[in-house]
């Protein structure tokens, strides 16, 4: 099997010269469009998951050698989370070169976080599976680039140190309320509000609900650890 010019070019952008083109065309093809003798590319994301986690915890040990456990852990989570992965693909044009079924393509596909994201794993996962490990890693990091340099020092999520805030002072934890979705299934807006149990709320728009929820939280995180600023 030979490439053709788009995933040509897509190999070329992520550094990698494919032995077996069988492996990134099948890193690119989704359950929408997938048949028999077309496998979609999800046993591959469930392996490029593994490899980008493990190329992450290599690399955040050797960033900060006395980085404890605690510290380590949730800049991991905000390196190998789905937005990232997504966040890479778009900056490699992962997009433009999805193979989806009609009702998929059709939903803005293309631009959905989710696919992206799974998609970036299984290209992942392609390249180890077609030069071994070290060229893996290699793609992982240059793509990856000076997020690992930048990931923040705590980089707890805000929903986590929100929790953490609220139990640190004997409260339930907040509660987080759906109040509306706006826009096209493809490309949707969700309003979030986040609530203590004292009373104290912050709603947040995104272009998904794990986001609104975050930005919810940092915001209202901010007003109670600052009531005065």
């Amino acid at each position: 099997m030979r490439l053709g010019a788009d995933l040509q070019a897509f190999a070329a952008r992520i550094g990698h010269d494919f032995a077996r083109a069988d492996l990134l065309v099948r890193a690119v093809t989704h359950a929408s469009i997938a048949t028999p003798t077309r496998p979609d590319n999800q046993r591959l994301e469930f392996l490029g998951d593994r490899v980008l986690g493990l190329v992450m915890a290599e690399a955040l040990l050797a960033a900060d050698r006395s980085a404890s456990e605690g510290q380590l852990a949730p800049r991991f989570n905000t390196l190998v989370r789905k937005e990232t992965c997504a966040a890479v693909a778009r900056e490699v044009g992962v997009g433009d070169v999805l193979k989806l079924g009609r009702s998929e393509m059709m939903s803005g596909g293309r631009r959905k976080e989710a696919l992206l994201g799974d998609a970036m794993e299984a290209v992942i996962a392609a390249v180890y599976l077609d030069a071994g490990f070290e060229a893996a890693r290699g793609v992982v990091l240059r793509l990856w680039g000076n997020r690992i340099g930048a990931v923040e020092a705590d980089a707890r999520d805000a929903k986590t140190a929100l929790q953490e805030w609220a139990q640190a002072r004997g409260l339930q934890p907040p509660a987080y309320t759906e109040l509306g979705r706006e826009g096209p299934d493809h490309q949707p807006v969700f309003t979030v509000e986040v609530r203590l149990a004292t009373g104290e709320a912050e709603t947040a728009r995104a272009g998904a609900k794990r986001q609104a929820e975050q930005a919810a939280a940092k915001a209202l995180l901010a007003r109670m650890e600052n009531p005065n600023g």
